[in-house]
């Protein structure tokens, strides 16, 4: 079997991912932007998956559900090229089933076919990775500097008698420069584990697409 793959990931198929200069920046912007691409996928598989379910009865279920899997295939084919972006490591790309020639795809038999269904499957399960991923990004890094630089703004946030900080509510500290001192160090651990903590979240969610998403590459014996 050929292995298909775009040229970008060709192009860094053989570059070392932890020697690439700005990981940090792609794995931030792939984790941040798969939020609204996993709500979009999300809400098209469940409305799909749903639509055709219930309207099987009166035969207009087939073409809805074949719809939605065509749809989970073009995600399928984003996602594939934002792992590949993001790790610089081609990710096969799957055989579907076809008709006649090969750019003649058989429309209903997506129905049948496995790969369809594990895009469709991606699309569901990797909401909550997605969600879960992008809350943490922005704790760690938005967070991080928010709370680092937090002695330049906390004069800002309205204090009064009653007011009490997250220093003086957890030890009874209500000392202004023990306040900033402490949110300052919050800041410190955030950013500087923020690097470690995108690197698990990207990998989370490109090994779950590599799961459902890569093609099988056959075992080639030794001496091909």
């Amino acid at each position: 079997m050929t292995e298909l793959t775009s040229p970008t990931a060709v192009a860094h198929a053989s570059e070392p991912a932890t020697g690439r200069p700005g990981r940090f920046w792609r794995e931030l912007g792939y984790v941040l932007s798969g939020l609204p691409l996993g709500v979009a996928a999300f809400v098209v598989a469940v409305g799909g998956v749903a639509a055709g379910a219930a309207s099987l009865a009166v035969l207009l279920g087939l073409p809805i559900l074949v719809g939605a899997l065509a749809a989970a295939r073009g995600f399928a084919r984003l996602e594939r090229r934002r792992v590949e972006a993001v790790t610089g490591r081609a990710v096969p790309i799957p055989r579907y089933r076809r008709r006649g020639g090969p750019e003649r795809p058989v429309r209903l038999a997506a129905l049948r076919d496995p790969q369809c269904w594990r895009d469709l499957t991606h699309m569901l399960v990797s909401f909550p990775l997605r969600v879960v991923g992008f809350a943490l990004a922005l704790t760690w890094t938005v967070g991080g500097l928010g709370e680092l630089l937090y002695g330049l703004w906390s004069w800002s946030i309205p204090r009064d008698d009653d007011t009490k900080g997250l220093l003086d509510l957890m030890f009874g500290i209500s000392s202004r420069s023990a306040d900033i001192a402490f949110h300052t160090a919050i800041g410190v651990v955030l950013l500087s584990t923020a690097i470690p903590m995108l690197r698990l979240l990207a990998s989370a969610q490109t090994a779950l697409a590599r799961g459902l998403l890569a093609g099988r590459v056959p075992h080639r014996p030794v001496g091909w």
